[in-house]
Protein backbone atom coordinates (compact mmCIF):
# COMPACT_ATOMS: atom_id res chain seq x y z
CA UNK A 1 0.00 0.00 0.00
CA UNK A 2 1.18 3.86 -0.95
CA UNK A 3 1.76 6.32 1.97
CA UNK A 4 -1.14 7.26 4.06
CA UNK A 5 -1.39 9.69 6.36
CA UNK A 6 -4.26 10.96 9.21
CA UNK A 7 -3.84 14.02 10.57
CA UNK A 8 -6.96 14.75 13.11
CA UNK A 9 -5.71 17.48 15.02
CA UNK A 10 -3.09 19.23 12.53
CA UNK A 11 -0.52 21.23 13.73
CA UNK A 12 0.52 23.13 10.25
CA UNK A 13 -1.59 22.85 6.25
CA UNK A 14 -0.04 25.32 4.35
CA UNK A 15 0.77 25.79 1.15
CA UNK A 16 4.72 26.09 0.11
CA UNK A 17 6.65 27.12 -2.78
CA UNK A 18 9.95 26.20 -4.20
CA UNK A 19 11.79 28.24 -7.22
CA UNK A 20 11.34 31.35 -8.54
CA UNK A 21 7.87 32.52 -10.03
CA UNK A 22 7.50 30.94 -13.43
CA UNK A 23 9.69 28.33 -12.27
CA UNK A 24 8.08 27.35 -8.94
CA UNK A 25 6.73 24.22 -7.89
CA UNK A 26 4.05 23.88 -5.68
CA UNK A 27 3.06 22.14 -2.73
CA UNK A 28 1.09 21.45 0.51
CA UNK A 29 2.54 20.45 3.92
CA UNK A 30 0.95 19.26 6.62
CA UNK A 31 2.23 18.48 10.46
CA UNK A 32 0.90 16.76 13.54
CA UNK A 33 3.25 16.78 16.07
CA UNK A 34 6.57 15.85 14.77
CA UNK A 35 5.62 13.60 11.73
CA UNK A 36 4.90 16.07 8.19
CA UNK A 37 4.42 15.37 4.95
CA UNK A 38 4.21 17.12 2.10
CA UNK A 39 2.55 16.62 -1.75
CA UNK A 40 3.50 17.90 -4.70
CA UNK A 41 0.89 19.87 -6.89
CA UNK A 42 -0.45 22.36 -8.94
CA UNK A 43 -0.94 26.14 -8.44
CA UNK A 44 -4.65 26.04 -10.05
CA UNK A 45 -5.06 22.92 -7.23
CA UNK A 46 -3.69 24.88 -4.43
CA UNK A 47 -6.07 27.81 -5.35
CA UNK A 48 -9.26 25.44 -5.61
CA UNK A 49 -8.58 23.93 -1.82
CA UNK A 50 -8.64 27.29 -1.02
CA UNK A 51 -11.39 28.52 -2.94
CA UNK A 52 -13.86 25.88 -2.01
CA UNK A 53 -12.27 26.48 1.61
CA UNK A 54 -13.47 29.89 1.84
CA UNK A 55 -17.15 29.50 0.06
CA UNK A 56 -17.20 26.41 2.86
CA UNK A 57 -16.97 28.92 5.29
CA UNK A 58 -19.37 31.53 4.72
CA UNK A 59 -22.03 28.86 4.47
CA UNK A 60 -21.63 27.67 7.56
CA UNK A 61 -23.20 28.87 11.07
CA UNK A 62 -20.90 30.78 13.31
CA UNK A 63 -19.17 29.33 15.62
CA UNK A 64 -18.83 29.87 19.24
CA UNK A 65 -15.03 28.78 19.31
CA UNK A 66 -12.71 32.05 19.47
CA UNK A 67 -10.10 31.66 16.87
CA UNK A 68 -6.76 30.57 17.58
CA UNK A 69 -3.87 32.90 16.85
CA UNK A 70 -2.05 31.40 14.06
CA UNK A 71 1.60 31.90 12.35
CA UNK A 72 2.67 30.94 8.81
CA UNK A 73 5.31 28.08 9.63
CA UNK A 74 8.34 27.38 7.40
CA UNK A 75 8.89 23.62 6.90
CA UNK A 76 12.06 22.38 7.00
CA UNK A 77 13.55 20.65 3.88
CA UNK A 78 11.47 17.76 2.44
CA UNK A 79 10.76 15.85 -0.30
CA UNK A 80 7.27 15.30 -1.56
CA UNK A 81 5.56 11.57 -0.57
CA UNK A 82 3.72 12.18 -3.85
CA UNK A 83 1.89 13.75 -6.56
CA UNK A 84 -1.66 15.18 -6.16
CA UNK A 85 -4.25 13.77 -8.42
CA UNK A 86 -7.82 13.73 -6.92
CA UNK A 87 -8.65 15.97 -4.56
CA UNK A 88 -12.20 15.30 -2.38
CA UNK A 89 -13.12 17.94 0.43
CA UNK A 90 -16.07 18.27 3.04
CA UNK A 91 -17.24 19.14 5.81
CA UNK A 92 -17.64 17.27 9.05
CA UNK A 93 -20.35 18.47 11.33
CA UNK A 94 -20.17 16.35 14.42
CA UNK A 95 -16.68 17.54 15.06
CA UNK A 96 -16.71 20.63 13.08
CA UNK A 97 -14.08 20.57 11.11
CA UNK A 98 -13.06 20.72 6.88
CA UNK A 99 -11.87 17.79 5.55
CA UNK A 100 -9.42 18.06 3.37
CA UNK A 101 -8.14 14.58 1.51
CA UNK A 102 -5.36 14.35 -1.07
CA UNK A 103 -4.88 11.14 -3.31
CA UNK A 104 -1.65 10.68 -5.47
CA UNK A 105 -2.55 10.71 -9.16
CA UNK A 106 -3.44 7.80 -10.93
CA UNK A 107 -1.31 5.97 -12.92
CA UNK A 108 -2.14 4.68 -16.53
CA UNK A 109 -1.08 2.29 -18.86
CA UNK A 110 -0.04 2.62 -22.05
CA UNK A 111 -3.60 3.16 -23.62
CA UNK A 112 -4.46 5.95 -20.71
CA UNK A 113 -6.53 3.32 -18.84
CA UNK A 114 -6.09 3.63 -15.12
CA UNK A 115 -3.37 1.16 -13.92
CA UNK A 116 -5.50 -1.18 -11.32
CA UNK A 117 -2.59 -2.31 -9.21
CA UNK A 118 -1.53 1.17 -9.17
CA UNK A 119 -5.00 2.50 -7.92
CA UNK A 120 -5.04 0.31 -5.03
CA UNK A 121 -1.61 1.16 -4.16
CA UNK A 122 -1.89 5.38 -4.39
CA UNK A 123 -0.76 7.84 -1.12
CA UNK A 124 -3.77 9.04 0.65
CA UNK A 125 -3.55 12.45 2.92
CA UNK A 126 -6.24 13.25 5.34
CA UNK A 127 -6.72 16.54 6.88
CA UNK A 128 -9.01 17.86 9.37
CA UNK A 129 -8.83 21.68 9.97
CA UNK A 130 -10.55 23.77 12.61
CA UNK A 131 -12.03 27.00 11.18
CA UNK A 132 -9.08 29.29 11.68
CA UNK A 133 -6.53 26.78 10.25
CA UNK A 134 -8.81 26.76 7.59
CA UNK A 135 -9.17 30.89 7.26
CA UNK A 136 -4.83 30.77 7.84
CA UNK A 137 -4.51 28.50 4.83
CA UNK A 138 -6.93 30.28 2.70
CA UNK A 139 -4.91 33.99 3.52
CA UNK A 140 -1.38 32.57 2.78
CA UNK A 141 -2.34 30.08 -0.07
CA UNK A 142 -3.95 33.00 -1.93
CA UNK A 143 -1.11 35.50 -1.15
CA UNK A 144 1.30 32.88 -2.24
CA UNK A 145 -1.13 32.25 -5.36
CA UNK A 146 -1.05 35.93 -6.28
CA UNK A 147 2.91 36.52 -5.90
CA UNK A 148 3.29 34.75 -8.99
CA UNK A 149 4.53 36.78 -12.73
CA UNK A 150 1.94 39.54 -13.34
CA UNK A 151 -0.44 38.86 -15.91
CA UNK A 152 0.26 40.83 -19.18
CA UNK A 153 -2.21 43.88 -19.52
CA UNK A 154 -3.80 42.78 -23.41
CA UNK A 155 -3.90 38.96 -23.29
CA UNK A 156 -3.97 38.12 -19.35
CA UNK A 157 -1.62 35.65 -20.06
CA UNK A 158 1.77 35.46 -17.41
CA UNK A 159 4.90 37.52 -18.04
CA UNK A 160 7.90 36.58 -18.44
CA UNK A 161 10.93 39.05 -16.81
CA UNK A 162 11.56 39.43 -20.55
CA UNK A 163 8.59 40.23 -22.14
CA UNK A 164 6.55 37.03 -23.56
CA UNK A 165 4.96 36.76 -27.31
CA UNK A 166 1.56 38.31 -26.78
CA UNK A 167 -1.32 37.00 -29.08
CA UNK A 168 -3.32 40.70 -29.16
CA UNK A 169 -0.01 42.53 -30.20
CA UNK A 170 1.44 40.17 -33.22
Amino acid sequence: MGVFFQFDDVDAFTTVTQGAPGQRVFFLYARQGNISVAVKCEKQQVAAIADFLRTAMTDLEPSAELPRSLSFETPPPFEAAFVLGPIALGYDRENDRLLVQLEEVIAVDEDGEPDEEAFDDRGQVRVLLQRDQALAFCAHTESVVSAGRAPCAFCGRPMEPNGHPCPTMN
